[in-house]
């Protein structure tokens, strides 16, 4: 089998046909070189050059050597590359599960930041519940999960990313939509959009955990899994809820965000991963995503500020 070093060797004396550049080119002495294409053409049955004194000519089959050479060289010099950036994150492919709620700006964000420093890194986006995403992790059919705490197989590694508080939605025609903010237990009689337990454990443990602190229960007419679907219930006159601050960036007509007053504890947003599928493009998202929800927090730190 020919080596790569005599596909030089030919690609040489056929571009430049006169051995003694080549061999300049090459940086090996002339008679060497002669004698590794006399090498060559016995190796291969084929003569690939014809010389006379005065000149060094291709044969047909020097000049399908020369072609397919070119072609092989450009290729090993391309994987070398592709491989280099590979191991930098810059080369891949990155399957992400991620929760709905994190589409009103934690996952555009990070998203557009990724693809800008990594564009050749194919995404593949799946919306996903959390329940989900666990179980996703555990079969490796995602590489990481944008999600919630919950309980994850043995080998899932977490990071929390962000803490986002809660805050409470009204219709518009409410009596306390005009309000800033509330305390919850203004919302003892209320009727109540609530977070199922068997799909959103965490938020609908959050939200009674609140709740019974302000010293009620809420009274649950509905119950919806996904955010959007709980603040469109609210939008429609169904009841109130309390849901993620998030939330307000669904710019959903006829419903009014309040501040609770108490200032109930947060939710994390985690990213989720198996630590045996740890990458150098995982590594990169990672960091992005850290970034972000770093920035989202001081956002929202300035807001409360203002307030």
């Amino acid at each position: 089998m020919l080596e790569i070093r005599q596909l030089r060797y030919v690609q040489a004396v056929a571009e430049e046909l006169h051995f003694g550049r080549a061999a300049a080119r090459l940086h090996i002495a002339q008679p060497a070189l002669s004698r590794q294409i006399q090498k060559i053409e016995q190796q291969t049955g084929a003569a690939l050059f014809v010389r006379t004194q005065r000149k060094v000519e291709l044969t047909a089959a020097g000049a399908l050597m020369l072609e397919r050479s070119r072609s092989i060289l450009r290729e090993l010099e391309q994987l070398e590359q592709d491989v280099r950036r590979a191991g930098k994150g810059e080369l891949g492919r990155l399957t992400i599960g991620f929760i709905h709620s994190s589409t009103y700006g934690l996952l555009p964000r990070t998203l557009q930041r990724f693809r800008d420093l990594y564009p050749d890194v194919e995404l593949e986006l799946r919306e996903m519940s959390i329940a989900d995403q666990a179980t996703a992790l555990a079969r490796d059919h995602i590489d990481v999960g944008l999600t919630r705490p919950a309980r994850y197989a043995p080998g899932i590694e977490t990071l929390s990313i962000m803490e986002e508080g809660f805050v409470v939605a009204v219709p518009a025609y409410h009596l306390l939509a005009s309000s800033a903010s509330t305390p919850l237990a203004r919302l003892s009689n209320e009727p109540f959009i609530l977070f199922p337990r068997a799909s959103s454990p965490l938020f609908n443990a959050s939200i009674l955990r609140m709740c019974e602190a302000a010293g009620f229960t809420p009274q649950a007419i509905q119950t919806a899994t996904q955010v959007h679907t709980v603040v469109g219930l609210v939008s429609a006159g169904m009841g109130v809820a309390i849901v993620p601050v998030t939330a307000k960036n669904m710019q959903v007509s006829g419903v009014a965000f309040l501040r609770i007053q108490e200032d109930p504890p947060p939710v994390s947003v985690v990213l989720a991963w198996r630590t045996s599928r740890e990458m150098p493009s995982l590594r990169a998202f990672r960091a992005i995503a850290l970034t972000v929800g770093e920035e989202f927090m001081a956002e929202q730190a300035i807001t409360r500020l203002r307030r």
